[in-house]
């Protein structure tokens, strides 16, 4: 590990980040909020003087590009752990203390949507940073300095794939930096036709803007106190559900459809079906239990069921009502799409589907094996066979995930007195999620828990969006050998 490598990448990083942060200042001199100005420029300063302290003795383009996997892996964990850092400073100018000011911006740029506000009377400015912080965080910010940033033309390739949601190395070009600007450019375009579409339903334009963020970056933080329930648009709630949907499928694969504007190209992706089948299947079970038990009618028990169950199973966390008072089978089977998350490369947390269809084959393939010991039965995934490294790197996650889990149910449960809170609380913020049952409901907040259950949320929030990958590497003695 050579740790001048690691604080020369980390010092570019921060002193690009510090001018992200500036944004908001748009918003605040737009509404003559200025107040509002001294937040983010604070946070500004804060984070140009860290990189500039940090890569005072900057490696050369050259050296960075020699960089390692084990520094990559950890120059990814410190660039987000520095960005929820810097991205609390606003929320302590709005009265937040240090611990909900960290809590609502790991939440943010882990894309999470947990929130701890209780109210929402803040201004705009501090609105338009909690969606544009998800929105960064949603697509990473690692893949976009690798897209902008000539610093990182090599290097970047160790360090994206440390970010990149999901098993496999999946690119759209030979270079990754061509894939890192294409996968933002699908990214901006949806954003923008999202904006447009919510726009021309009726919402204000700044809510566009900011409920448009949160979508594609699957986050779920909104302008309005009652999430998109609070808005009373069937149009609206039907446009969401189209772009969390989005949100939750592969942007490579989207970027194909595009470029080569056949739709087909999504079907022909056995992860992309299964995605879809789920979907289906869970959405008509909740709907068939909300119309059964008389609380909606069949067309809103279908809309409500399909739309909270492509808000959890992407991630996003988005309400369109508040599904914590629904009947227990409804609520049951929210919480097995909460095990399951969506497509891998998408915005989406969880375990991601093709790690599920990996195992439910490995499983299958297994049961097999008992009738016939000598059966050579490779698993295969679009036709490809599945290499025995990924292939164990993917039982191992699933290990670690509810390893984790189960850990984090443990210590909540007995900190809050509450199994729900351990039990929701934990899988939500370690799916990147958001909102839970009970108190930690849609319409709930995070404001209530005890300030230790709040730093263990923030920690599975992180360790949740790098996938585990960057922290459990850190756990083993051989990568923590400095090297000058």
């Amino acid at each position: 590990m050579r740790l001048n490598f690691v604080s020369s990448a980390i010092g570019i990083i921060l002193k690009y980040i510090s001018v992200m942060v500036l944004v908001p200042c748009i918003s605040a001199l737009i509404y003559k909020d200025y107040n509002s100005l001294i937040p983010f420029i604070t946070a500004s300063l804060v984070s140009f003087l860290g990189g500039l302290f940090l890569s005072r003795k900057q490696e050369s383009i050259d050296s960075l590009n020699a960089i390692k996997k084990s520094e990559a892996l950890f120059t990814v964990a410190l660039s987000w752990i520095a960005f929820s850092f810097i991205s609390a400073i606003p929320y302590l100018f709005y009265n937040l203390s240090p611990l909900d000011a960290l809590f609502e911006a790991t939440s943010g740029i882990t894309t999470t949507g947990a929130t701890i506000l209780t109210h929402y009377d803040y201004p705009k400015s501090m609105f338009l940073w909690r969606s544009l912080s998800q929105w960064l965080g949603g697509m990473g910010i690692i893949v976009l300095f690798v897209a902008i940033l000539p610093q990182f033309r090599v290097a970047g390739r160790q360090m994206f794939y440390a970010e990149a949601p999901g098993p496999t190395e999946e690119k759209v070009t030979p270079r990754i930096r061509h894939t890192a600007t294409a996968l933002w450019g699908v990214y901006i375009f949806l954003t923008a036709l999202q904006i447009v579409f919510y726009a021309a339903a009726g919402m204000p334009f700044f809510d566009a803007i900011c409920n448009s963020f949160s979508t594609l970056a699957a986050g779920g933080f909104s302008t309005n106190q009652y999430s998109i329930m609070g808005y009373n648009s069937t149009a609206i709630i039907w446009i969401t559900i189209v772009f969390m949907f989005l949100a939750g499928a592969n942007f490579v694969l989207q970027y194909r459809v595009l470029v080569q504007r056949k739709i087909s190209v999504l079907f022909k992706n056995e992860e992309f079906r299964a995605y879809l089948l789920i979907t289906l299947i869970l959405s008509l079970l909740i709907a068939a239990s909300l119309y059964f038990e008389g609380i909606y009618s069949k067309s809103v028990a279908f809309r409500e069921g399909l739309f909270q169950t492509i808000s959890i199973m992407s991630t996003t966390g988005f309400a369109s009502v508040d599904y914590a008072k629904w009947i227990i089978v409804a609520k049951i089977i929210l919480f097995i799409a909460m095990f399951t998350g969506a497509c891998a490369g998408s915005a989406a947390g969880g375990p991601k589907i093709v790690r599920l269809l990996y195992i439910f084959k490995y499983l299958k393939a297994e049961i097999i094996k008992i009738l016939h010991p000598n059966a050579v039965l490779p698993i295969k995934i679009d036709k490809t066979i599945v290499a025995e490294d990924v292939g164990k790197q993917i039982l191992s996650f699933i290990i670690f995930y509810v390893l984790i889990f189960a850990c984090s149910v443990f210590v909540v449960s007995i900190l809050e007195k509450n199994i729900i809170i351990g039990l929701t609380g934990s899988i939500t913020t370690l799916g990147n999620i958001g909102p839970g049952f009970g108190e930690l409901g849609p319409m709930g907040s995070f404001a209530i828990l005890h300030p230790i259950t709040k730093l263990i949320f923030i920690i599975t929030m992180l360790v949740g969006r790098l996938e585990l990958i960057p922290f459990l590497a850190m756990l083993h003695p051989d990568f923590w050998r400095v090297k000058n």
